[in-house]
């Protein structure tokens, strides 16, 4: 059972207008934006831990040139500091610290006048980043720019950190927060089962065989869901969370199936003597997964009711770990093949309506994408020099961000 696991994961791992065709930068500049920070708090690391937190978040928006200086000015009034006095933008913020937590005012100036003003509490100053987030969505909105309701998510994700040894850590974006919810033995492959995150699939291998089981993080309660010889993940939940996508392999032979999470009774969707794995939901009627059916991993899809599967992906001999939104598929492709050293593995995207491909990334191991719910940002996993960091891709503005992870190394995620 384990060497047949083992060896998905070796697999797995190795294998707007259209928003395929690439993006062109504007020529005209951004708006400028400065931060001026206010705040009446006695710990000067939390200050410019926030500080740090703000200008990330309002990078990661791609909506302005920011400036990284750390200016400190008074809040109460609307003058912009000296140094500031040719931005477009300023936006001033105060932290008050509180018994618990700490309040939190800003406002956005531009031509000398107040264009924007929130006020925010948070009871628990360790999630910080959270109502940095918060105030980059609400920038975003005031901006009349599509929603990024994504940079508001929770991201969870394991990492290994030793022989048989990993964490499911749920974490922000950026990972500046993390908490680990599952330690101890060996558990891959989370997957938040609905939009609330209010509870998250994972693999446990520290089973007699391989099991799905769920956790509902309001109350901390864990239960086992399904349990198969040699393979078992959940690889994608459907909108309202009434559908698991798995991959199984009761009989040594790794297919897709349907579950229905209120009847707890899976079906069979994929029948091939090779390896189907890997499926994504595309709409009510259709799923795209990764196949060796022609004698290489790559992208087919297949519609439920049918036994028609169609290639997606005619590019490439190591084609895998996919994501699929609405027409869009994006991809892991290796774009390298070298005995002597490490390989390459960029992130590609396609669309069911035309042939044209576009590369995302351009170096070191990208995989495991994950779009956002809205179709704006995708998340995926790098490891590059030996450092494994969580990237961000903002599709509409041909920007990536890397946020590294500290220790271990990233296995799997998803937000």
């Amino acid at each position: 059972m384990k060497i047949l696991f083992s060896i998905f994961i070796s697999i797995t791992f190795l294998f707007a207008s259209d928003a395929t065709i690439e993006v062109i930068k504007k020529i005209d500049s951004l708006p400028t934006l400065a931060v001026e920070d206010s705040s009446i708090h006695d710990d000067e690391a939390f200050k410019l831990k926030f500080f740090k937190a703000l200008i990330a978040d309002l990078n990661v928006l791609s909506l302005f040139n920011v400036d990284r200086y750390h200016i400190v000015s008074e809040y109460d009034s609307d003058t912009v500091d000296v140094r500031n006095k040719d931005m477009k933008y300023v936006l001033k913020y105060k932290i008050q610290a509180q018994d618990v937590g700490f309040i939190l005012e800003m406002k956005i100036i531009s031509k000398g006048e107040i264009v924007l003003s929130k006020k925010y509490k948070i009871d628990d100053s360790k999630k910080y980043m959270f109502v940095s987030h918060t105030i980059a969505y609400e920038i975003n909105e005031f901006m009349e720019q599509p929603s990024i309701e994504w940079i508001k998510k929770k991201v969870i994700f394991s990492r290994v950190v030793g022989p048989k040894r990993s964490e499911i850590v749920i974490a922000d974006y950026t990972l500046a927060y993390q908490h680990i919810v599952v330690k101890g033995g060996f558990n891959l492959f989370p997957k938040w089962a609905s939009q609330e995150q209010n509870g998250f699939y994972y693999t446990s291998l520290s089973e007699t065989k391989p099991t799905l089981k769920f956790v509902d993080t309001r109350t901390g309660d864990v239960r086992n869901i399904i349990s198969s010889e040699g393979m078992m993940t959940c690889s994608d939940v459907n909108l309202d969370g009434s559908k698991l996508l798995l991959t199984m392999a009761p009989n040594s032979q790794p297919d897709v199936y349907i579950y229905d999470v209120k009847t707890q009774v899976s079906k069979k969707i994929t029948d091939f003597r090779g390896i189907d794995v890997g499926a994504q939901f595309m709409g009510n009627d259709k799923i795209v997964f990764v196949s060796n059916r022609l004698g290489y991993p790559n992208i087919f899809i297949k519609n439920m009711d049918t036994d028609n599967i169609e290639q997606m992906v005619y590019y490439g001999k190591n084609n895998s770990a996919c994501t699929a939104n609405g027409e869009y598929v994006i991809y892991k492709a290796r774009e390298s093949s070298n005995a002597f050293s490490r390989n390459t593995f960029n992130l590609h995207m396609i669309s069911t309506k035309t042939d044209f491909i576009r590369r995302l990334t351009a170096s070191g191991v990208n995989e495991f994408p994950r779009f956002s719910k809205d179709s704006d940002a995708v998340l995926f996993i790098k490891n590059y020099k030996n450092q494994s960091s969580i990237g961000i891709i903002r599709l509409n503005h041909n920007k990536n961000y890397l946020f590294p992870l500290k220790y271990g190394k990233l296995q799997a995620m998803d937000w």
